[in-house]
C-alpha cells in the first residue's frame, strides 16, 4: 500500500508517467479504440486531478464524489448532508449542470486553486467573508466547464463532497465530466435507487471502483418504505455476488423531500448513518489514512493493467497505419512496374499517337506528333493512378482503420487528369530542351571541300526522339532516322538521356500521387515511439512503488 508520505521520486516517475499517456494519440477508429481513448482520458484524469495532487498535499481534505444515474437524488443528499440547498435539485433532467463543491470555509484555499481539477474554472457566489483576490467568484450561469465552489460550516473540516452531472446524462459532456469527476475523488460515494439498482449505468461504476480497489460507499435512495426489506436484501445480494459485499451501503426510504416538497432536505435521521461514515474519514486519523491509502494504492496497482492495455492499443494503432501505408505503397510500385513493362512494348504508341506517326512526316507535323505521345502517355499514367487508387479502395474497403481516411477531402478524377497532364507537357517541355542542346552540339563537317548540311530541326529531333523512346518496336524507324540526322554515337547518347527523362517524370507522377494518398495518413502522425515509451514509464513507477 502506498504511504502518503512525500515520495518526491514517485511523483516525478507519476508524472514523466502522465506525460507518455498524454502523448497517445489513437486517431484510427479500429474496435478497440473507443475503450482505449476512455482509458487514456480516465488515466490523464486520475493522474491530474487525484494522484498526483493527493501525493504531493497528503493532508489535503478528503474529496468525496457523488455520483449515480438520473434522478438518483444526488443534489438531494448533498444538500441534506450539508443541512442546506448548496446543490439546484429537481423532477426536469438533468438538473446538476455545474458540478458544486461545498467543503468547511477552513478548507477554501485547497480548492479555490487548481490544485485538482486544473481544467475546471472555479465559480461561486460572492460572499464577503470569503472574498478570494487571486480567485475572484463569478456568475455560475455564465460559465461552461466550471466548479462551483460553496462553503458550509456543518461539514467537519478536512471533507469535502461534490455533487457530480448524471452519469447516464442526455448530454454527452454531462457524462464525461461526471466520469473524469469520479477519477478525482477519495471516496467515491455511488447513488441509486430503488426502481434503478439493477441498471447497467450504476453496476459499470461500481465495478471501476472496484477494479481501482477505490474506497466506496453506496447509497440506496427512495425505497419504498412497504418494499425497503426486500429491495435491501436484494441489492446486498447483487454487490455480494459481484464481490462488493463489504461495501458500506446505507438505504434512505422514500420520503417526500426525496421529489423536492417541503424545504427539498432529507431529515436529519435518514442521512445521519452517511453523514456519520463521512466524518469519520475525515476526523479519525487511522480511517482517514486508511481510506486515502487504499484509493491511492488501488489506482497506481490498476496502471499495471492499464497501461499495458493502453499500450497495446496503441501498438494497434501503428500496425493499422502501417497495413494502409504499406496498401498505397504496394498499390503504387505495382503500377509503376506495370507503366514500365508498358513504355517497353511501346503502349504509348496507340490510337491518335499512332495514327500520327504513321502519317508522319507527310501528313503529320513534328508538333502534332509530340501532342499526340504527350497526351498518349498522360493516358497510360491516368490508368495507373486509377488502377492503384481502385487496388487502395479495395483493400480499405476491408480495413476498419481506414475510416479515418475517408474523411479526407476526396480528389475528383478531373484534377488527378489536369495534375498528370500538367507533368507530361513539363516532360515534353524538358525533351524539347533536350533536343535543342544537342542539336547545337552535333559537329559540323569540316575542311575546305566539305559540304555546306544545314542543323537538324530541333523539333523534328524531339518528335523522333520521343517516338523512338516511347514506340516500342514499331518506332524503331525513329531511332534509325535519329542516328542519320545527329549521327550514331549522338543519337545513342540522346536515347540515353531521354530514357532517364521519361523515368524520372513516370516516377514524379506515380510519385506524387501516392504521396498524395499517404498524405492524410501521415497527418495522423501514427508512430510506435508511445507504446514502447509506455512501458518505459511503467517501468520506472514500479520500480519507485
Amino acid at each position: 500500500m502506498v504511504t502518503l508520505d512525500e515520495r518526491p521520486q514517485l511523483i516525478d516517475a507519476l508524472s514523466a508517467l502522465r506525460d507518455r499517456v498524454a502523448a497517445v494519440r489513437l486517431p484510427l477508429p479500429l474496435p478497440d479504440a473507443p475503450r482505449a481513448r476512455q482509458t487514456r482520458a480516465e488515466l490523464l484524469a486520475q493522474l491530474d486531478d487525484y494522484l498526483v495532487p493527493r501525493l504531493k498535499d497528503p493532508d489535503a481534505p478528503l474529496l468525496a464524489v457523488v455520483g449515480g444515474s438520473t434522478g438518483a437524488g444526488k443534489s438531494t443528499l448533498v444538500n441534506s448532508l450539508v443541512g442546506r440547498r448548496v446543490s439546484e435539485a429537481g423532477v426536469l433532467r438533468p438538473t446538476t449542470r455545474t458540478p458544486v463543491l461545498v467543503c468547511h470555509p477552513q478548507d477554501h484555499h485547497w480548492f479555490a486553486g487548481l490544485r485538482v481539477l486544473p481544467q475546471l474554472t472555479r465559480v461561486w457566489l460572492p460572499q464577503a467573508d470569503e472574498a478570494d483576490e487571486d480567485h475572484p467568484g463569478r456568475d455560475v450561469d455564465s460559465e461552461d466547464n466550471a466548479l462551483r465552489v460553496e462553503t458550509a460550516g456543518t461539514l467537519p473540516r478536512g471533507l469535502a463532497l461534490l455533487d457530480a452531472p448524471d452519469i447516464d446524462s442526455l448530454v454527452v459532456e454531462n457524462r464525461l465530466l461526471a466520469a473524469e469527476l469520479m477519477c478525482a475523488a477519495d471516496i467515491w460515494v455511488m447513488v441509486t435507487t430503488a426502481s434503478r439498482y439493477a441498471d447497467a449505468v450504476p453496476w459499470h461504476l461500481l465495478r471501476t471502483a472496484k477494479e481501482y480497489d477505490a474506497t466506496l460507499v453506496t447509497v440506496l435512495d427512495r425505497v419504498p418504505h412497504q418494499v425497503i426489506g426486500e429491495v435491501s436484501r436484494q441489492y446486498a445480494a447483487l454487490l455480494d455476488k459481484a464481490g462488493l459485499g463489504d461495501v458500506p451501503r446505507f438505504t434512505i426510504p422514500e420520503l417526500p423531500e426525496s421529489t423536492g416538497g417541503g424545504s427539498g432536505l432529507l431529515p436529519e435521521s435518514a442521512v445521519a448513518g452517511l453523514r456519520g461514515w463521512l466524518a469519520h474519514r475525515a476526523e479519525d486519523p487511522a480511517a482517514r489514512q486508511q481510506a486515502v491509502s487504499r484509493t491511492a494504492t488501488g489506482v497506481i496497482d490498476s496502471l499495471d493493467t492499464r497501461l499495458p492495455e493502453l499500450a497495446g492499443a496503441v501498438a494497434a494503432q501503428y500496425a493499422a497505419a502501417v497495413r494502409l501505408g504499406t496498401a498505397v505503397e504496394d498499390a503504387y510500385r505495382r503500377q509503376g512496374a506495370r507503366v514500365r513493362k508498358e513504355l517497353g512494348r511501346g503502349a504509348v504508341l496507340a490510337g491518335d499517337a499512332r495514327a500520327r506517326w504513321r502519317a508522319y512526316p507527310r501528313d503529320s507535323t513534328a508538333d502534332e506528333l509530340l501532342d499526340a505521345l504527350t497526351e498518349s502517355l498522360a493516358a497510360l499514367l491516368h490508368c495507373a493512378v486509377s488502377a492503384a487508387e481502385e487496388a487502395i479502395r479495395e483493400v480499405h474497403r476491408r480495413e476498419p482503420a481506414a475510416g479515418a481516411l475517408r474523411a479526407a477531402p476526396v480528389v475528383g478524377d478531373r484534377e488527378v487528369a489536369e495534375r498528370i497532364g500538367l507533368e507530361a507537357r513539363r516532360w515534353r517541355r524538358v525533351l524539347e530542351e533536350l533536343a535543342e542542346e544537342e542539336v547545337r552540339n552535333v559537329e559540323k563537317p569540316a575542311g575546305r571541300g566539305a559540304a555546306r548540311t544545314a542543323l537538324p530541326d530541333a523539333e523534328t529531333v524531339a518528335a523522333l526522339l520521343a517516338a523512338s523512346l516511347l514506340g516500342g518496336r514499331r518506332a524503331r524507324p525513329a531511332g534509325e532516322r535519329l542516328a542519320e540526322l545527329l549521327g550514331a554515337q549522338a543519337a545513342l547518347r540522346l536515347r540515353d538521356k531521354g530514357g532517364d527523362l521519361v523515368l524520372t517524370h513516370v516516377d514524379r507522377v506515380l510519385h506524387a500521387e501516392r504521396d498524395r494518398r499517404l498524405a492524410p495518413l501521415d497527418a495522423l502522425d501514427v508512430t510506435p515511439e508511445p507504446q514502447a515509451e509506455l512501458i518505459a514509464a511503467l517501468s520506472v513507477l514500479q520500480k519507485e512503488k
